[in-house]
């Protein structure tokens, strides 16, 4: 049966999201609405560069920095979000996580008088904080990255005592459910059944609706906001079946609520030229932008060059590349805090729509060489158009290994960023005439002086002095230029 009502439309909020799939008055199904008719203000690749972001109609450039995984749980996060307002960061990541590694997590479900929790019954603290974290970010323009599972809650420890472990809840037995008690290898062996649950996997109709009303759930809570992405995972090392049922499964609730998400997989493989990113990179039916994280483990010209070949590969349909974890932070397990800045920054020279480091101390989160980073590139950002750039190292010479990194719009803008200091020289030829160059010191998140130089030849540019240096080149205004 086929709705006759055309004049009803589905409500254009999450509240309504269940009712949105049938028409309140007769119900019948209800044709989803195209939601790009519905929503045009969300977030979403930019019309005129689909490698970037807009937002309201508006390009926009996502950079960010923060201490915590699960974001929307810690005590302090006003504070927190003041602070990465004032650096100039508006990107944060958000795991639906709720493993009690800290002490303040909690989790979603309810915990009844025995100790064990109900899967059907809701922990209105848990999604209180997520509904409070999405209001407080939408004020002060931040973006939100969800991710909506983390394999690291349902392994090893974390797993004894979750609620989704049968031992723990009244919903399901191990029988039932085809869960076990314990899954102690790391989870990128991708042996827990709580991931093999949709209907092209082993279709478990035990979990599976619990997973469904978890994620109806925090779409209830989303929806209503036109500032947030969807990540399936966190670097998932799953069956690509996983991520392609829920990134299906969100988006056509979202078109049934009036509202187009941008979906995406986030893939363990370090390598971004393994077959297994191609799972995103080659699907832009199904996945609307790349979160290449993982790229964050290289270092050097390597680390360039492989995201560079990610851009090359999706250069037929352009899709925001987004780098949610920039690994790299002194004490830390994935390089130091000068392989963090370098890899945050040859992101953003190198093309990508949005970067952030990654909470301590895997990455810098928002330290103090963090936040200054965030403000060197907002004052870059005020002398050119991160979305008229494209990567162009081929215009330097007298370049050293992993000295200098190159984005250009040719003849009228550059943004030029040394690693460690150093002079390189920039091909001008074609492009008589004057050129004003303003340095920004990434150090110290400021500028740091200023200079004309000439176009029309080969022009040697050199850094203040050691250390990590951008550059804005623009076209003159000046008359006779």
């Amino acid at each position: 049966m086929h709705c006759r009502h055309p004049s009803l439309k589905p409500p254009p909020s999450a509240a309504g999201l269940l009712a949105a799939l049938v028409c309140a008055a007769c119900g019948a199904a209800v044709p989803l609405r195209a939601a790009e008719e519905a929503d045009s203000s969300s977030i979403r690749p930019y019309a005129q560069n689909p490698r970037f972001w807009q937002y309201k109609g508006r390009p926009v450039m996502l950079l960010g920095g923060s201490k915590d995984d699960n974001l929307f749980q810690i005590p302090d996060l006003e504070e927190h979000l003041d602070a990465i307002a004032r650096a100039g960061g508006n990107y944060v990541r958000n795991t639906m996580s709720d493993r009690p590694d800290q002490g303040f997590e909690v989790y979603p479900f309810a915990r009844l008088s025995d100790g064990k929790y109900d899967l059907a019954q809701w922990n209105d603290e848990y999604w209180r904080r997520f509904r409070r974290f999405l209001a407080l970010t939408a004020e002060r323009g931040i973006f939100v990255q969800i991710e909506v599972w983390d394999r690291f809650d349902y392994s090893r420890n974390n797993w004894d005592v979750h609620p989704y472990n049968p031992k723990n809840n009244i919903n399901y037995s191990c029988a039932e459910s085809g869960l076990a008690e314990r899954y102690p290898d790391h989870p990128g062996a991708n042996k827990q059944p709580f991931f093999f649950t949709t209907p092209a996997q082993r279709d478990n109709r035990v979990v599976l609706p619990h997973q469904q009303r978890f994620v109806d759930k925090l779409l209830s809570c989303a929806l209503p906001h036109d500032h947030v992405l969807y990540c399936m995972d966190n670097e998932t090392s799953g069956d690509e079946a996983w991520g392609a049922y829920w990134a299906q499964y969100i988006r056509d609730r979202a078109a049934a609520a009036g509202r187009r998400v941008c979906v995406t997989e986030m893939w363990d493989d370090w390598n971004l030229k393994s077959p297994v990113h191609r799972r995103t990179l080659d699907r832009p039916e199904r996945y609307d932008f790349a979160d290449v994280s993982q790229n964050n483990h290289q270092r050097g010209q390597t680390h360039w060059d492989n995201f560079q070949w990610a851009r090359s590969r999706i250069a037929a349909q352009p899709r925001p590349i987004n780098t949610v974890k920039t690994y790299g932070a002194d004490g830390g397990r994935y390089g130091n805090t000068r392989d963090g800045i370098e890899r945050w920054w040859r992101h953003l020279i190198g093309g990508a729509a949005a970067v952030r480091f990654h909470r301590p101390d895997s990455g810098e989160g928002l330290s103090a060489a963090a936040a200054a980073s965030i403000r060197a590139a907002r004052a870059l950002e005020r002398h050119v158009a991160w979305w008229e750039l494209e990567p162009a190292n081929e215009l330097l010479s007298h370049r050293g290994p992993n000295a200098a990194y190159l984005a250009a719009a040719p003849g009228r803008m550059y943004a030029l960023f040394f690693t460690d200091g150093g002079e390189v020289e920039l091909d001008l030829s074609p492009h008589p005439g004057a050129f004003d160059l303003r340095w920004i010191d990434i150090a110290k998140g400021e500028p740091a002086g200023a200079a004309r130089i000439a176009g029309g030849g080969r022009t040697r540019i050199a850094a203040p002095g050691p250390g990590f240096w951008a550059a804005a080149i623009v076209r003159s205004e000046a008359a006779g230029s």
